[in-house]
């Protein structure tokens, strides 16, 4: 059975780390990273790093691969990968799952401000403060190029590109963080509101909690949507549990 992960996420890594230690005898797993992260933290396994050329290539690439079975477990984000997933698994004939981790839910204390993208987060910036700690990553930085009143704290992986803020630090780390370490950041640099992505999950959640503790507002940025038709499991050992399943020659789609 040929399994073919799209990943470059936490999920999509502990799921091919299980399929590792306990796949059925004949899978081959293949991971899928997009090339956005100079340096990658790679999973076990094959692995490409690329793009397929949109749902045709990939679909290509399923039959010329003679891939059994396709889980999307890419970024909440990248929306549009998740629908080329879609349009090539059912091109191709292959069974697809997403794995697509829960999303953050405000609880008391919290002061969320939602928007449903990047520049109506931009928009919404010169009420709440003036010290902005940017968690949405080095690829969406233009949304803020044309505010020169607020300080930016922009924490990312890789340097980011222009255009960006003008007045802006640049913060190079990789989650997951810690409550403690996010406290700190807070204070040390004197923020007073966060924006950030509803990435979901647990590695950098604490940003949240220490916004809370400290009174800070959150422009939380909506998820764009993704097809509604596919299969969806929110853990990686209940998409490693389906792929068992099919590999012992069980063919419903539904996890």
């Amino acid at each position: 059975m040929h399994v073919l992960i799209l990943g470059g996420t936490t999920e999509a890594r502990r799921l091919a780390e299980l399929l590792a230690a306990g796949a059925p005898p004949g899978t081959r797993v293949t991971n899928s990273l997009a090339g956005r992260v100079a340096a990658p933290r790679l999973p076990p396994g094959e692995v490409r790093v690329g793009g397929f050329g949109g749902a045709e290539g990939l679909a290509a690439w399923l039959r010329e691969h003679e891939v059994d079975a396709l889980i999307d477990a890419t970024h909440p984000f990248a929306g549009t990968i998740s629908f080329h997933a879609a349009r090539a698994a059912a091109t191709a004939h292959v069974p697809l799952l997403a794995l697509r981790r829960p999303g953050w839910v405000p609880v008391p204390g919290d002061d969320w401000h939602e928007a449903a993208s990047l520049d109506e987060a931009a928009a919404l910036l010169p009420a709440l403060g003036r010290r902005v700690f940017l968690t949405t990553g080095r690829m969406g930085l233009a949304a803020f190029a044309d505010l020169d009143g607020p300080w930016f704290l922009v924490r990312s992986v890789d340097p980011p590109a222009p255009p960006h803020p003008p007045r802006m630090e640049v913060l190079l780390d990789r989650g997951p963080f810690t409550l403690d370490g996010e406290r700190a950041l807070l204070r040390r640099h004197r923020i007073d509101v966060v924006v950030t992505k509803d990435s979901g999950g647990t590695a950098t959640a604490p940003k949240l909690t220490a916004a809370r503790e400290a009174g800070v507002p959150v422009v939380v940025v909506r998820r764009p949507p993704v097809p509604e038709d596919v299969p969806v499991v929110a853990d990686a050992p209940a998409a490693a549990a389906w792929i068992t399943r099919r590999a012992a020659g069980d063919r419903n789609d539904r996890p």
